[in-house]
């Protein structure tokens, strides 16, 4: 059990694949938290790819590297767990390193991002220190992503942020990606 009742991620997956014949789906979530119930859905799906970069060690204490799944699905989850106080600059090189390879690689016809905004420095919850301008370039990433992937629709659903002016500094400068 996370902090979420719905899983609006897993639900618009499930849905662009049974309705609309996507079959590639890549799932980006950079809250500060692991999303254990985005995993648990697609933990034995190879159709989509779930990539989660987080704080180690907090709630709900899933998110393992070690957690790739099961299956079918064996290695269609990646999980980046970061320290806290890692920053823009950890950020930074856990996506160039890892996250833009691997969606790279996967070709998604639907790129749907998790966007928490609590790693945010300004944040009461967590440790992470990132900046806005660090979730400005995540999602630029992730909009040239979509275009080398012949116009992959590109889809943010907010999640979390709990300080009012970095919350909104933070989805301004992704919505600016």
């Amino acid at each position: 059990m996370g902090f979420g009742v719905f899983n609006t991620i897993a639900v618009a997956a499930r849905y662009a694949r049974e309705r609309h014949g996507v079959e590639r789906v890549l799932i980006v979530d950079f809250d500060v938290h692991h999303g254990n119930g985005t995993q648990e859905v697609f933990y034995d799906d190879p159709n989509t790819l779930y990539i989660s970069t987080h704080q180690a060690g907090l709630w709900p204490y899933t998110g393992k590297a070690k957690e790739v799944g099961a299956g079918a699905g064996r290695g269609a989850t990646i999980n980046i767990p970061l320290p806290g106080g890692s920053g823009d600059q950890a950020m930074a090189r856990a996506w160039s390193r890892v996250v833009l390879p691997a969606a790279e690689r996967f070709r998604p016809q639907l790129v749907l991002v998790s966007a928490g905004y609590d790693a945010h420095w300004r944040d009461p919850l967590a440790a992470m220190q990132l900046t806005a301008g660090t979730y400005h370039w995540m999602c630029a990433e992730l909009a040239e992503l979509s275009k080398r992937c012949s116009g992959t629709v590109l889809a943010l659903v907010l999640e979390g942020g709990y300080h009012a002016p970095s919350l909104a500094e933070s989805v301004a400068a992704s919505l600016c990606g």
